[in-house]
């Protein structure tokens, strides 16, 4: 065997080496609002209100659906190796809630202990109630349509009652 064969087959399999540990480095990310520390702090409760909180934070990552007095920005760090699924490092969920004027009244922030951490079961959802088959399912509504007892009595469409004098 010739030196510079043995010399190739050891840098090719040092590149496969440096490939390979490539692939386990993990993957850092950051979704949401990027903060900035010194323009939360310049927000003020009592002083600020909706159109100066959107000129030095912008717009909110989420406005509350049930009372429009809370506006929300969420900051995530996450990493995850391979393909695992990712892990949140640090979060910063900041609520601002504002009055019927539209006034600021409190500033509360929460970190990554307010995940919560879910576990769907399985591919289905139990249901209460008898199980029905792949034939049930796929044939069972057949001769029900227009059926006494199923809502389309007399007189409804599809009834076949009288409707007229």
């Amino acid at each position: 065997m010739s030196v510079s064969f043995a010399r190739s087959c050891l840098v090719a399999g040092l590149g496969l080496t440096l490939m390979a540990a490539g692939a386990c480095t993990p993957l850092r990310s950051h979704q949401g609002y990027i903060i900035d520390v010194d323009l939360v702090n310049a927000i003020q409760p009592g002083v600020d209100n909706r159109q100066s909180v959107a000129a030095t934070l912008g717009r909110p990552t989420i406005a509350s659906q049930f009372a429009p007095a809370d506006w929300y920005y969420v900051a995530r760090d996450s990493r995850n190796l391979n393909f695992q699924t990712p892990k949140a490092r640090s979060q910063i969920a900041l609520k601002i809630s504002f009055d019927a004027a539209g006034t600021v009244t409190s500033i509360t922030r929460t970190g990554v202990d307010q995940i919560a951490s879910i576990s769907p079961y399985g591919k289905t959802t139990p249901t209460l109630g008898r199980k029905r088959g792949f034939f049930e399912d796929l044939f069972g509504n057949i001769g029900t349509v227009g059926a006494a007892g199923t809502g389309a009595g007399a007189g409804a469409p599809g009834g076949g009652g009288r409707t007229g004098p």
